[in-house]
């Protein structure tokens, strides 16, 4: 359960692109999608952060699954799901690793912002939601999951880092709980 949004939190939405929400995965997708976009509308509604984070490639690194290798992806497979009812105020991030955080400058924004505290949702549960959650824990920002607001490839992924990880690093929740903070710590 959240215990409180510090004055300037941001929400970052991960992978909530085309390309990947039509993937098959553990839990509804379009759930996923309309959790993190309620989110979104919640958090402009009270003039805080919004970030919109794609990914459109991956680090260089050799892996035994060749995850490191260059890839091309078909046209649109990067573009943000519409739901999210992206904002000209929105800051919108391409990444080329797991985390929102890696290469991107995105800790040293919203340190200009005077974000203290982010709220992460989309997909992975275990591979970029997991990852942006670690790096932003360990930049020293306070971290909220709503574990209703992501999905994974496997059952088992997604329990593992809930179960395992995210307790670590993390305070975890519902979208309703968040949702009701927001309003009540806002209103």
């Amino acid at each position: 359960m959240f215990s409180t949004l510090d004055p300037t939190t941001a929400l970052v939405v991960i992978d909530l692109q085309t390309g990947i929400t039509a993937m098959a995965l553990t839990h509804p997708t379009e759930d996923v999608v309309t959790r993190s976009a309620a989110l979104a509308a919640a958090f402009r509604k009270h003039g805080l952060p919004v970030v919109l984070v794609n990914v459109a490639g991956s680090p260089p690194g050799r892996t035994d699954a060749a995850s490191g290798a260059p890839r091309t992806f078909p046209e649109g497979w990067t573009e943000l799901v519409p739901e999210l009812d992206r904002r000209p105020e929105d800051l919108v991030v391409t990444k080329h690793a797991r985390s929102a955080f890696a290469g991107t400058g995105l800790a040293d924004r919203l340190r200009a912002l005077g974000v203290t505290q982010v709220v992460v949702t989309g997909i992975s549960t275990s591979g970029g939601v997991e990852s942006t959650a670690r790096s932003a824990h360990e930049d020293g920002f306070h971290v909220s999951l709503p574990i209703d607001a992501m999905t994974d490839r496997t059952p088992e992924a997604h329990a593992y880092s809930v179960q395992n990880i995210f307790p670590r690093i993390a305070e975890t929740g519902t979208t309703e709980e968040l949702l009701a903070l927001v309003e009540n710590s806002r209103g």
